[in-house]
């Protein structure tokens, strides 16, 4: 017996790891007859696909599950997934009591069965006459249903996969995360390292050509901790995963200084395919921070690694991400980490307050820098950040730049938005009534303008798009 068709709609929050996850529940969705919607309104299952990453992330979460029931389409679903259903567990169940479903990172493969399974239960309510007037008193007991996997299993299924875009794909590599750093809630949503094959990822890669993909962005945890588990590097599944044809561009994240090596570096260097493009969060330019944080590498180790791919690769774009304020910082360590961001010239770097998160040991400690001193520390790293990024766009100016064109900008529909080869946003002008000539294809682009995040160019010529 056929299913009616139903429509999905997702919420996703956090990093690209979760909006991988993402796409693997809508491929698993569509098993049951469920379809992808943008329309909250139209859905009869909303998924809020939730990160923890950040203080508050619970507050967040109930922030949106509680604005989703006011409005949400009578006798539809609510599931919660993601790092927070995984931090807090099957408690959560019981005390967010509109969610009818909850999920966790390890068991995503299960999601069929469990909306399943929170359908019959609605079923039956409304088939035993508890809606109707219960309902409107507030004491309607809504179907639930939670599974929350402690580990990941020992052989991860493989799920399909409803890719949202059309030209670049993400491709998970590498699961969880073996490092105990101690403001990280990360080993505990996601689980300890796992691996996979090298021929299995190649296979997926392959598939993704043949269907006309031109770029793929390998994802982990740690990304460069690929394989240390199973016996190969990241190295090596780059020189796989180069072989393979109509895959134009290929991209990885995120890096942990301890397993980059200069193997890798030298890889990157050496294969054309590879974009130059290296994120690797530092998170305290002070080796005592360091410490405390437990990221098992010193500020110099650091440098070896930035030093070496500038020696390779002096156009390289090098991002990265930095902790203001942890436990215990002195102004003295803070400013040892501004300076460091002045010797690094990031490209870019992602900058936060600390965030005590449950279950880690820092959470535990005092901690007398005041908030308002945090907040001071990190409007003055950022105003470093944003002048350092602003000079290190500069060269770009007037440069030819292969972009893949992604699509329109969403700030201005007018302007087509891609990416070049070292990750920076790039915006077109270019005639809306070709726009559909460059999406989804490569194409030379004259620099204009280099803002601090973004790039602006014109096409060189109407016949630099690649087929």
């Amino acid at each position: 017996m056929l299913r009616e068709k139903k429509k999905v709609f997702i919420e996703t929050l956090g990093c690209q790891m979760n909006m991988a996850d993402t796409e693997r529940m809508l491929g698993l969705l569509e098993e049951i007859e469920y379809y992808p919607t943008e329309k909250f309104e139209e859905a009869d299952l909303s998924i809020l696909n939730t990160c923890s990453i950040r203080e508050h992330a619970v507050d967040k979460m109930r922030s949106y599950i509680g604005s989703w029931d006011k409005t949400r389409k009578p006798g539809s679903l609510i599931a919660l997934s993601g790092c927070v259903a995984q931090q807090e567990g099957k408690k959560l169940i019981h005390d967010v009591r509109t969610v009818d479903i909850l999920l966790g990172t390890h068991n995503i493969h299960r999601l069929p069965d469990l909306v399943l399974e929170a359908e019959n239960q609605h079923q039956e309510a409304i088939a035993n006459n508890i809606e109707g007037a219960e309902l409107n008193r507030g004491l309607y007991k809504r179907p639930q249903v939670a599974e929350i996997w402690e580990s990941l299993p020992e052989d991860i299924p493989e799920t399909p996969i409803f890719r949202k875009t059309k030209y670049y794909a993400w491709v998970n590599i590498i699961y969880g995360c073996n490092y105990r750093c101690t403001y990280c809630i990360v080993p505990k949503t996601r689980g300890d390292q796992r691996s996979r094959p090298i021929n299995e990822i190649k296979k997926e890669i392959e598939q993704l050509a043949s269907e006309g993909y031109k770029e793929v962005i390998l994802l982990g945890q740690n990304v460069d901790g690929y394989g240390l588990d199973i016996g190969t590097s990241l190295a090596k599944l780059l020189e796989e995963v180069h072989e393979v044809d109509g895959i134009e561009r290929i991209k990885f994240l995120t890096s942990h200084p301890c397993d980059m090596s200069f193997e890798l570096i030298e890889t990157v260097a050496r294969l054309p395919k590879i974009s130059k493009y290296f994120h690797i969060p530092i998170q305290a330019g002070d080796n005592e921070v360091l410490k405390r944080m437990a990221r098992r590498y010193t500020y110099e180790r650091y440098m070896e690694l930035i030093n070496y791919i500038r020696k390779l690769m002096p156009d390289a774009s090098i991002t990265g991400d930095v902790i203001v304020g942890f436990p215990g910082e002195t102004h003295e360590q803070f400013m040892n980490t501004v300076k460091a961001v002045q010797e690094i010239k990031y490209d870019a770097c992602n900058t936060a307050v600390y965030s005590p998160r449950p279950y880690t040991p820092a959470a535990t400690w005092d901690d007398p820098v005041s908030a308002e001193e945090k907040n001071e520390r990190i409007r003055f790293l950022n105003a470093v950040v944003t002048e350092i990024a602003e000079k290190q766009s500069q060269r770009y100016l007037g440069r030819i730049e292969q972009v893949l064109i992604e699509g329109r900008s969403t700030r201005n529909p007018a302007r087509l938005t891609g990416r070049i080869s070292n990750n920076k946003t790039t915006n077109i002008d270019c005639d809306p009534a070709h726009h559909d000539n460059y999406i989804g294809k490569f194409c030379d682009v004259e620099i204009t303008q280099a803002k601090a995040w973004a790039l602006r160019g014109k096409l060189k010529d109407s016949s630099s798009a690649m087929s």
